[in-house]
């Protein structure tokens, strides 16, 4: 679920970049504060998905490692759901602290480091627009003819896209109940798949194929899976009573807290969100450990 959510993030980034020529990647590049803004506000929406938008934005350079770092803080991973059903108004006041946060810290990153160049390191380019003719997004009566003669790179394209659909109709991807999670996945998949069906065969083979599908998919998935699996394996043979800290002091707690929010996945913090329920930790510790903690958007950037 999270490799296929980061393809088509980074899928419709790609077109929404080739289709407006750059301008709106322009304008966001141009304000610092508008990205750091932008990128808290994703960060901030409940679950990981925003986070995974940020990623994909950050591996192409639309965001700066600032406003990346923005997002990231911001973010408290599928926990928000449970914050917000346990105690939605201090749920409320958390991700507002957080949201503040996010944008502080982006901006003194940003302000440390602005003289060195992070996203050399990504061995990305970031997004390109080649000439006009052949970067079409959608090329009026060709379409029909490009299926007649549909490449290797579009066949596969869609064949993993539909076959994403149909996985998430039949509950196999996303969560089990309908909700709008799961409306979110089938909504942009179903985009996708619009986009590898119409765009012309130059930005398909350049931009999807060669650039999204091949670069940056397998590392994608591979780290995704690798991380996951070791999580699985720690988690069935390690294990620890974190309840029972809270009576032997709170700092040992927060250090606790903190490093358990560095594990990329959702799932540990939900420790500290059941422990501030029950009166048991303050809400310092719970807002340190959202904003260390960042659920599955620490995956896709690992790679």
């Amino acid at each position: 679920m999270i490799a296929g959510f980061v393809f088509v993030m980074m899928l419709v980034v790609e077109y929404i970049n080739i289709l407006t020529s750059g301008s709106w990647r322009n304008r966001l590049a141009s304000s610092s504060w508008g990205q750091y803004l932008f990128a808290a506000a994703l960060g901030v929406l409940p679950g990981c998905l925003g986070a995974f938008a940020a990623v994909a934005m950050y591996s192409h350079r639309v965001i700066s490692f600032g406003a990346l770092v923005a997002a990231m803080i911001a973010t408290s991973g599928d926990e928000s759901f449970v914050m917000l059903a346990m105690y939605p108004g201090w749920g409320v006041v958390v991700f507002a602290a957080l949201f503040i946060l996010g944008i502080a810290a982006g901006a003194l990153i940003d302000m440390v480091i602005r003289k060195r160049d992070l996203g050399e390191s990504l061995g990305c380019k970031g997004l390109e627009i080649h000439e006009e003719h052949r970067c079409s997004c959608f090329p009026r009566g060709e379409i029909l003819k490009q299926w007649k003669e549909c490449s290797p790179a579009r066949g596969v394209l869609a064949i993993v896209l539909a076959a994403i659909i149909i996985a998430i109709l039949l509950g196999q991807i996303g969560p089990p109940e309908w909700n709008w999670i799961k409306q979110t996945l089938l909504i942009a998949s179903a985009v996708a798949l619009f986009i590898v069906a119409t765009v012309h065969d130059h930005f398909l083979e350049e931009h999807l194929w060669e650039h999204i599908a091949k670069k940056h998919m397998p590392n994608i998935f591979l780290w995704t899976l690798g991380v996951l699996t070791l999580l699985y394996v720690l988690t069935e043979h390690f294990s620890f009573d974190l309840g029972d800290l809270a009576g032997r002091g709170m700092f040992l707690l927060l250090v606790i807290a903190c490093l358990v929010g560095l594990i990329p996945q959702s799932g540990p913090h939900m420790v500290f969100v059941t422990l501030f329920a029950s009166g048991k930790i303050p809400g310092s510790i719970l807002l340190a450990s959202s904003i260390v903690q960042d659920g599955h958007g620490m995956l896709p950037l690992l790679a």
